[in-house]
């Protein structure tokens, strides 16, 4: 069968075509002439030189099929057949733009089909560089020596969705990337609440024997605080500060995210105000200040986001403090929310300076919240750090469910401060405790006169925030004391009759928003209190914490094992609405089958 004759030029105009891709797949370089925000907004075009000769290509190309085809039937009158220059550029923009197949411009005589061209390529991490911040569990303390344990709150939650990532992909985390508290602090335990905006929290207590050794006892302390309605929150000044640097190309960095900050995006009203800055090679402010109910507009802007360049992020948290200023809302939710893989390695990249920068704009009213993403090179103790010194919370997004839990189901907390510096002291009773050990906040552990110290920052709760923490407790005479005896520890401690059935009191203090002077709660923490058995949230808080134990080594757990971890999880599941805990035990499962040694894949470490 003979072929037609204009083949070899269809052929022909294809290869040009094919030839003049590179051009298309240009990003920063190409755009250098563009406002500073280019490397993240709108998609990027060719240089005029590339599309006038590129199109000049086609066109020639096109003629010459055209001269050799006189069998081809003529168009109608009124249409061209070869596409005019402008024709041939828009036809470009769009291969380029959109990664498609070459359309007609016009009404054209058909045209040989462009192979459409790969879109770009996914950042790919040469090696893995992810940092966590060293860390050591705390120590067995003896009450008669320091009976006084000082921490700040903590309601971050980053560290159990990122080794969740981590277990899913049948990884073992490193030890340092478990924090304890951020894995109790992931799920609710249904504290009693406040009746009210004006005791703005609840803090209760419960103890019971501890699952691992009977012998221990286990003191729960819960904080409840008032949970604000939606409708009622005030108005929001957000600052979306979104890392666009090359890293940032990979499904699980910048296209999540953009899903995510969509979500937010859902939830907000007429009163609230939305910016969005970029850093890569350089900061650029893709929307200034915009009304909440705008969507199409923020959304837009979120859309166009292209990740390009390096990490320039020093200069990115300047010019987001610079729109928190511009739209600040007096009495209202003042934040920057800065999304990033972590990787600042452009620019004010001393971490010193960066905390710094930010302790000083918390002071002026603008609080930071950080959400991590991706993997390989993800700096998680930067990320942690920052948002603790910037009055805000750290959450690692691994999913879009995780993303809606944060920013949607969790958006008061989220936004809205409803107690702040919130510090948390308990003096134990030596007369009746032998030892004691908090688990978790070994990086929140204060001194004890900062407790009293009104000038020392500490964690903050959000409206209808739960903060948990447990201490570990050895009674005097129980037998299973850790510490050997002194030799010389002299005479027993006595305890007068007033205090004899107290094991230990509690003291919390915190600041109302605004306030400079902060508020003491206190209650006793008394020994009649012991129950025989764990209720259910005490249960599966205290299986929460062996998980994260077992995951750094389980030295802290002495008989208890992978396989109790797991049917404890089952037995005080409970109420599961979000299937957060069904999932917790499916973790375990994955835990454990990555620590019976089938699988020897560790992630990186600390700094």
């Amino acid at each position: 069968m003979q072929r037609p004759r204009y083949a070899p030029n269809s052929l022909a105009v294809a290869l040009l075509l094919a030839l003049s891709l590179p051009a298309c797949q240009s990003t920063v370089s190409d755009t250098q002439d563009r406002p500073s925000d280019s490397t993240s907004q709108a998609r990027t075009e060719p240089h005029e030189s590339s599309r006038g000769r590129d199109a000049a290509l086609v066109e020639r190309s096109a003629d010459a099929e055209h001269r050799e085809s006189e069998s081809l039937a003529r168009p109608p009158a009124g249409r061209q057949t070869n596409p005019a220059p402008a024709e041939a550029k828009v036809a470009l923009d769009q291969v380029m733009a959109t990664g498609a197949r070459l359309q007609r411009a016009g009404n054209v005589a058909p045209a040989p089909v462009a192979i459409a061209p790969p879109p770009p390529p996914y950042y790919t991490q040469p090696a893995n560089t992810e940092r966590y911040a060293e860390r050591e569990d705390n120590p067995v303390q003896r009450a008669s020596e320091q009976p006084v344990s000082t921490f700040s709150i903590d309601v971050d939650t980053g560290s159990y969705s990122n080794v969740r990532r981590m277990l899913r992909q049948g990884i073992r985390p490193p030890a340092d990337a478990v924090r304890a508290e951020e894995f109790i602090n992931y799920f609710d335990y249904g504290h009693p609440a406040p009746t009210s905006l004006a005791t703005p929290f609840r803090v209760t207590t419960e103890l019971a024997p501890a699952p691992w050794n009977g012998k221990r006892q286990l003191l729960m302390i819960g904080i409840m605080g008032y949970d604000v309605p939606k409708a009622e929150l005030p108005p929001a000044n957000l600052v979306f500060l979104i890392d666009t640097s090359g890293s940032m190309n990979a499904p699980d960095k910048l296209p999540l995210l953009k899903q995510s900050f969509a979500a937010l995006a859902s939830q907000l009203r007429a009163q609230d105000r939305v910016s969005i800055v970029v850093y890569a090679g350089s900061a650029g402010l893709v929307l200034p200040p915009t009304p909440g109910d705008r969507r199409d507009e923020i959304l837009g802007a979120l859309d166009r986001l292209q990740a390009g360049g390096s990490t320039h992020g020093g200069a990115g948290i300047q010019l987001a403090y610079e729109m928190g200023r511009r739209a600040f809302v007096d009495k209202g939710v003042n934040r920057v929310i800065l999304a990033t893989d972590g990787d600042f390695n452009v620019g004010t990249i001393d971490g010193g300076a960066l905390e710094t920068l930010v302790a000083d704009q918390r002071k002026s009213g603008i609080a930071l919240t950080t959400l991590g993403f991706g993997q390989g090179n993800y700096n998680d103790a930067l990320a942690e750090r920052l948002a603790d010194v910037g009055d805000g919370t750290h959450a690692y997004i691994d999913t879009l469910d995780e993303a809606r839990k944060v920013l949607v189901e969790e958006m008061q907390s989220t936004l809205l401060t409803i107690a702040r510096d919130v510090k948390i002291q308990v003096e134990f009773n030596p007369a009746l405790v032998a030892e004691y050990r908090l688990i978790g906040y070994e990086n929140r552990l204060l001194r004890q006169e900062d407790f009293a110290n009104d000038k020392v920052d500490a964690g903050d709760i959000g409206a209808g925030h739960e903060v948990t923490a447990l201490y570990e407790i050895t009674l005097v005479g129980s037998g299973v004391e850790r510490l050997p005896a002194l030799r010389y520890g002299g005479r027993k401690p006595g305890a007068s009759r007033q205090r004899a059935t107290e094991l230990a009191h509690l003291r919390l203090r915190y600041k109302r928003p605004g306030d400079a002077a902060s508020r003491l709660i206190e209650t006793p923490v008394l020994r009649d209190a012991l129950q025989a058995e764990p209720g259910d949230a005490l249960r599966f808080a205290a299986t929460v914490a062996a998980y994260a134990d077992a995951l750094r080594g389980g030295t802290n757990l002495e008989g208890w094992d992978w396989q109790a971890i797991a049917r404890s999880a089952e037995r005080s599941r409970g109420r599961d609405r979000w299937g957060l805990r069904g999932e917790f035990l499916e973790l375990v499962h994955a835990a454990r089958a990555l620590s019976d040694g089938t699988d020897t894949r560790v992630g990186v470490v600390a700094d």
